[in-house]
C-alpha cells in the first residue's frame, strides 16, 4: 500500500463534517438548541455553540429571537449552497473510503490465501468490517468478528465475540477497528502474533515491523 492510497483523518475533514451536521440540523428543525445539536453530533456543548456562531458569522445561518428566551435558526441561501457542497464532498469521501477499503481488504484476504491462512476473523466492529465482509474471499473463510467491547450479537451475518478464545481456531486477523486503531493494535499484538494481523494501510497504523500487508 502506498502513502497515496491512505486516507488520513484530517482536522479539515472533521471541521467539514461538523459544519455539515450543523447545517443539516438547522435545515431539519429551526427550533434546535445548542444542547440538542451537541447531543445529535456527539460533540461538546461549547463546540456546538462555537460552530453555530461561526456559521452565523459566515452568513450560512440566520439567528432570530424566539419566545421564552430561545433562538430560531434558519439556513440562508448561502447556507443552502454550502450544505449542498459539503454533502457532495462527504459522499465523494465516503465512496473513496469504500473503494480503498474494499481494495485493501481484498488484498489482505488474498495475502491470507497465499500464506495458507484459511480461517480469518475481523478485529473490530465498524464500517470497515462491513466492507471486509463483502470482499471476495476465495478459499478464505471470514469466520467471525472479534469485539472486546462486545457490541451486537452479529454484524453482516457474522457472529461477534468479545474474546479471541471464544471465536475458536483462527489462522489470522484482519484488523478493522476504526476507533483509536493504534492503541487497539498495540494491545492486540500482546495477545496475538503480529505477523498474523493484516492491517489495511488506510488505518495508518505503525506496525513495528509487521510486514503482513507488504508481502
Amino acid at each position: 500500500m502506498t502513502d497515496a492510497e491512505r486516507i488520513p483523518n484530517s482536522p479539515k475533514a472533521d471541521d467539514a463534517e461538523i459544519t455539515l451536521g450543523i447545517l443539516n440540523a438547522v435545515h431539519e428543525n429551526e427550533r434546535i438548541t445548542q444542547r440538542s445539536v451537541a447531543q445529535d453530533l456527539g460533540i461538546a456543548l461549547g463546540l456546538a455553540n462555537a460552530y453555530l456562531k461561526r456559521c452565523a458569522k459566515k452568513g450560512l445561518i440566520k439567528v432570530s429571537q424566539a419566545p421564552a428566551n430561545r433562538y430560531a435558526y434558519y439556513l440562508t441561501p448561502q447556507g443552502f449552497a454550502e450544505k449542498s457542497r459539503l454533502t457532495a464532498e462527504y459522499l465523494s469521501d465516503s465512496f473513496r473510503f469504500f473503494r480503498n477499503a474494499r481494495t485493501q481488504c481484498t488484498e489482505a484476504l488474498q495475502l491470507a490465501r497465499q500464506r495458507g491462512w484459511r480461517r480469518v476473523a475481523l478485529y473490530g466492529v465498524s464500517e470497515l468490517a462491513e466492507v471486509a465482509s463483502l470482499c471476495d474471499a476465495a478459499e478464505v473463510e471470514i469466520v467471525a468478528i472479534i469485539a472486546p467491547d462486545q457490541g451486537p450479537a452479529s454484524v453482516a451475518n457474522l457472529p461477534v465475540f468479545s474474546t479471541l478464545e471464544a471465536a475458536g481456531d483462527i489462522d489470522a486477523l484482519l484488523f478493522t477497528t476504526l476507533a483509536d486503531p493504534q492503541a487497539q493494535y498495540d494491545e492486540l499484538i500482546q495477545r496475538f502474533p503480529a505477523e498474523r494481523v493484516l492491517v489495511p494501510a488506510l488505518l495508518r497504523i505503525s506496525t513495528f515491523g509487521n510486514e503482513a500487508m507488504d508481502g
